[in-house]
């Protein structure tokens, strides 16, 4: 974690006025705590005759500097709250698939690698300008943590007409800090609309119109011959049942 990156890091401490009206009077200043979990490192910038300053570094998690210092005799405290921060950086925003059927579902994902403190993070999903979700969290442990944020939808056709991206905020200003923000790449999704080619457009009326003539003709070829057929046997219907009749019987005289 750099320097950078953190609230009251560096911190410079004890410009502290302590005279009275009629003159200077002594005092010595203490500082506490003098180490915590890790080392702080405590360097003198300037030291004047009413005030010191010091440049406190290696904090790696929120503390209380407290201060002590005797004036006039009386001894009086001082704290100083420090709270350390990750800016979310690296924001990667995520669509799955990138190819979708009109209609079809799809999911938009954004992640945080690592943020701190988490419970002032605040990811939003937007497609353009419009806000499609959006979640703050809370808790978390005091170590950097991965945020994450995931969407379902269906896809429309607006979806394929405007960039997806996600926006990450760190809100510090409860602690006395400033809001920082950083916004993923824009993402396009790929809509598309099952459509038939031209040669599927010339060949389908074609093959439909054929389809026609040859049900037509089959219907048309039984109805003739049905007909054929019972005019055939009307017409030589004494004949057929003689043909039909056993050879013995016809020999025999009428």
């Amino acid at each position: 974690m750099s320097s950078l990156s953190r609230w009251g890091l560096h911190a410079a401490l004890l410009a502290l006025l302590c005279c009275s009206e009629s003159g200077e009077v002594a005092f010595e200043v203490y500082t506490w705590p003098e180490r915590l979990v890790t080392n702080l490192e405590k360097t003198l910038l300037e030291d004047q005759p009413q005030w010191k300053s010091y440049l406190i570094s290696n904090v790696s998690q929120d503390m209380v500097l407290i201060c002590y210092f005797n004036c006039a005799g009386k001894q009086q405290t001082k704290s100083l709250n420090i709270s350390v921060y990750q800016l979310p950086k690296q924001v990667t925003l995520k669509l799955q698939p990138m190819w979708v059927t009109l209609g079809k579902p799809f999911t938009i994902e954004c992640r945080v690698p690592t943020v701190e403190p988490i419970e002032s993070l605040t990811l939003t999903l937007l497609r353009g300008k419009e806000t499609l979700h959006s979640q703050t969290f809370t808790g978390g442990a005091p170590a950097p943590q991965e945020a994450r944020v995931a969407l379902n939808s269906t896809a429309n056709k607006e979806d394929g007409l405007l960039n997806f991206s996600c926006q990450a905020e760190l809100d510090l200003r409860a602690r006395g800090g400033s809001v920082f923000r950083s916004i993923s790449e824009n993402q396009v999704l790929e809509v598309y609309e099952p459509t038939l080619n031209n040669q599927t457009i010339i060949i389908f009326p074609v093959v439909s119109v054929l389809l026609f003539l040859f049900v037509t003709s089959v219907l048309l070829c039984f109805i003739f011959g049905q007909h054929w057929r019972q005019r055939r046997t009307g017409t030589y219907g004494v004949r057929a049942a003689w043909k039909r009749l056993p050879q013995v019987f016809r020999a025999q005289p009428a």
